[in-house]
């Protein structure tokens, strides 16, 4: 697979494709990496994928965008993220977790006006609608995309949120609702001890109240991603790609 270092919009991107030269891709998939990783922390999951279902290697663009904030002040040279967190969060202490998802974090806004760019820009480089453009990623990657998914004028081709959980709790609501009939596979770990998995049963429980179709993967681990999990992904990427 080809990689390319990239800015779409505002956003530093890894592009993977093996897309044959003078042809265009037929699905994108945009993956956000979690709060506190490098930019490139999801990139091997191109290749893995593409290793579970083949036919994605010549047919479609995995990109891996850069969060906008560093946190080198912090001490983490190579880590993003996409916005603050509370440190109770952070450190896995947050006890209400009610008040957590019906707030707004700051930088939202910003760091989903930054994607806004990038979808855009990646349109218009592979000739797709957003219609033929998977959203996702890990932890606050999986909340970023989620919030943008539910604002967009039109529907993606569907959403993957691998151990994210429930913020902007009234405004998702209303907003899931103009979505009915989007697909989504949401994966999470019993064991989370950073999001809890009562998070994303809520984060579950309001999708699929709004008619969006949630195919949930639970699993006995940790915050991280599983090897079923990443199964199903490759699995749920073949059925966006074969979908007309």
């Amino acid at each position: 697979m080809r990689r390319v270092s990239t800015k779409l919009g505002e956003l530093d991107c890894q592009v993977f494709d093996a897309v044959p030269e003078g042809t265009s891709p037929e699905l994108a998939v945009v993956l956000c990496h979690g709060y506190g990783a490098p930019a490139t922390d999801l990139v091997p999951l191109a290749r893995e994928l593409v290793q579970l279902q083949p036919e994605l290697g010549a047919k479609v663009r995995f990109v891996f965008p850069a969060a906008p904030l560093s946190l080198a002040a912090m001490g983490m040279p190579s880590a993003r993220a996409w916005f603050h967190l509370p440190p109770e969060v952070l450190m896995g202490q947050q006890r209400d977790w009610k008040k957590f998802a019906v707030s707004v974090p700051e930088g939202l806004a910003q760091a989903r006006r930054g994607l806004m760019g990038m979808l855009s820009a990646l349109s218009a480089a592979t000739k797709l609608p957003y219609g033929r453009i998977v959203l996702g990623g890990f932890s606050q990657g999986g909340m970023v995309t989620t919030d943008l998914a539910l604002r967009l004028e039109e529907a993606p081709a569907g959403l993957c949120i691998l151990s994210g959980a429930l913020i902007c709790q009234d405004e998702w609501k209303q907003r899931a609702e103009r979505r009915k009939g989007l697909p989504v596979l949401q994966g999470h770990g019993r064991h989370d001890d950073i999001l809890p998995f009562h998070q994303a049963e809520s984060l579950r429980e309001l999708l699929k109240n709004a008619g969006l179709l949630v195919d949930f993967v639970p699993f006995d681990g940790p915050h991280t991603i599983d090897p079923d999990e990443l199964a199903k992904l490759a699995e749920f990427l073949h059925v966006r790609l074969l979908k007309r």
